[in-house]
């Protein structure tokens, strides 16, 4: 790790001393340190991690940090767990794995403008739905029924990071990167709202707004595509602020942030564009997520995860031998980390092996 007490030769002959690849991450923490923010996080003043490691030779703390979500296997999963549309047939339909890249790509661009670290921002937001149950809000609703203390994605995917990982020792990720992970939830109320608490870093409330942006915009474009709306039921003054397309009203989102937070160590949007943004968001709410038609797809599958929670607590023994608790007071925990874990097609599948007849083949 460089010093600022050491003088750009000595640095200089420092690192001409090291193999070629041993000096890479030391002119990134360097490039950090000049040119990011004076409140944004750089990757050496991180408080670390729960287990020490040796520094690598050619990435950043944060970008190990990245580079790890993206290689697990929980976000690999993310590819068939659906946000709103329970297991669609189309293909252009969200899912937690296009919505974790957008909310990354979202919140890069702005961390960019403003000065801050993109690779801390890239890791919360490729992390930050890790936890997120089968069947998107539906399955969250269940386990948050009948789980013992109620069952919130922000914490479960912490859960995932820090314990469920590489079969039990996690992914020993930074502090700010957990942190990120834990404080991303947003009341119902608006996407600038606090539901757990206020990040530590400005990164994290980068993410905060980008997944907001994010799954507005794509929720919409999936709901005009199912039916459910069309475009000209939006708001008028959220389209007449925002844009009708969602391209437009992503980029006047993103403007209005660096243009509203430029300069200043806070990460927020104008008065005008956040209300227009939670009206959007309300409407959503409204005339989508709780509509008919994606309600009754929605009961069924919360049904689903109800009863794929109480088979497994009272027949633990079927449970993998991964995830067959060590003590009957880890039971619940043990079977909620199974059912979370779950994408949708696969609690489809295991419903249907635990609960409808096989036939007869003769």
């Amino acid at each position: 790790m460089p010093s600022s007490n050491i003088s750009a030769h000595t640095q200089y002959v420092i690192e001409a001393q090291m193999q070629p690849h041993e000096s890479v991450r030391l002119r990134l923490e360097e490039g950090e340190m000049a040119s990011l923010a004076p409140w944004a996080q750089r990757s050496v003043e991180s408080r670390g991690r729960s287990r020490p490691e040796e520094p690598s030779p050619v990435r950043t703390e944060f970008q190990r940090d990245r580079d790890r979500v993206i290689h697990s296997n929980a976000f690999r999963r993310l590819k068939h767990k659906t946000q709103v549309f329970i297991a669609p047939t189309g293909e252009h339909y969200a899912t937690r794995l296009t919505h974790a890249l957008e909310v990354a790509q979202v919140g890069r661009t702005v961390a960019r403008a403003l000065k801050l670290n993109e690779d801390l921002v890239e890791a919360i937001a490729l992390a930050h739905d890790l936890g997120h149950a089968p069947f998107g809000h539906a399955g969250q609703s269940a386990l948050d029924q009948v789980h013992p203390g109620g069952f919130r994605h922000n914490e479960q995917s912490l859960r995932v990071v820090e314990v469920l990982e590489k079969e039990g020792v996690g992914l020993n990720l930074t502090w700010e990167v957990r942190e990120g992970i834990r404080t991303h939830r947003k009341p119902r109320s608006s996407i600038a709202g606090v539901a757990v608490e206020p990040s530590s870093t400005l990164e994290a409330e980068v993410v905060k707004l980008a997944d907001g942006i994010a799954y507005i915009n794509h929720d919409i474009d999936d709901a005009v595509r199912a039916g459910v709306i069309d475009i000209d039921d939006l708001p008028d003054r959220s389209l007449h602020l925002l844009g009708r397309s969602r391209s437009d009203r992503i980029d006047r989102l993103v403007r209005d942030i660096i243009d509203t937070s430029a300069d200043r160590p806070v990460v927020e949007m104008s008065p005008d564009v956040l209300d227009a943004t939670d009206l959007l968001r309300s409407f959503l709410f409204e005339n989508v997520y709780l509509s008919p038609a994606v309600k009754s797809e929605w009961s069924r599958a919360h049904h689903v995860v109800l009863q794929l929670y109480g088979h497994f607590c009272d027949v633990p023994d079927e449970l993998p031998p991964a995830f067959r608790p060590a003590a009957a007071d880890s039971l619940h925990q043990s079977v909620c980390d199974y059912i979370a874990g779950m994408t949708d097609q696969f609690a489809l599948h295991t419903f249907q092996a635990v609960f409808v007849p096989k036939m007869w083949s003769l």
